[in-house]
């Protein structure tokens, strides 16, 4: 396998951890939290797919699906179209409000973008660095391991919220 078939196989398991976190509950469940100040599953979500989707993009040149492909508009949040997540209070957190449908098809989408992506990529392009305000400077292939780092963590989180608040 070529890094990239890694890679491709990698993002495409995201999409169905997170599926079995977030199907068959309501709006009202996905934005519960197991205890005051938690993530909920809905934020844990849409910031998994935030996050794929502007590092992808910023690593592309190209503008990100969010506000590409009308996403921003579809989900109505209450906050600028650059928000990700990050940084973002417990009551920001609350306010992240959609369907599991909604959820899905954006990361499906992001997911579809970065496979298509990292598909392209030549093995050398890996070791090319695209920030050099770290030391040491991050590559391609360091960036793109570390996106996919956070999505496997908060899929994983996903998971683990939907334990505590429906098994528990």
């Amino acid at each position: 396998m070529t890094p990239s078939d890694l890679l491709v196989e990698a993002f495409s398991r995201v999409p169905e951890t997170v599926e079995r976190a977030v199907r068959g509950l309501s709006e009202d469940q996905l934005a519960s939290r197991p205890a005051a100040g938690a993530n909920t599953l809905a934020w844990l979500a849409w910031h998994i797919a935030r996050g794929q989707d502007a590092q992808i993009a910023a690593l592309q040149g190209s503008e990100q699906l969010w506000t590409a492909d009308g996403w921003y508009e579809r989900f109505d949040l209450p906050f600028p179209a650059d928000a990700l997540g990050y940084g973002m209070s417990s009551d920001e957190v609350g306010r992240v409000r959609a369907s599991a449908d909604l959820l899905l098809d954006y990361l499906r989408a992001v997911t579809a973008r970065t496979v298509e992506y990292v598909r392209g990529l030549e093995p050398d392009e890996f070791d090319e660095v695209v920030d050099d305000s770290w030391d040491p400077p991050v590559t391609r292939g360091v960036r793109i391991i570390s996106i996919l780092d956070d999505d496997v963590q908060h899929a994983g989180q996903a998971g683990y919220v939907r334990g505590l608040l429906f098994f528990a």
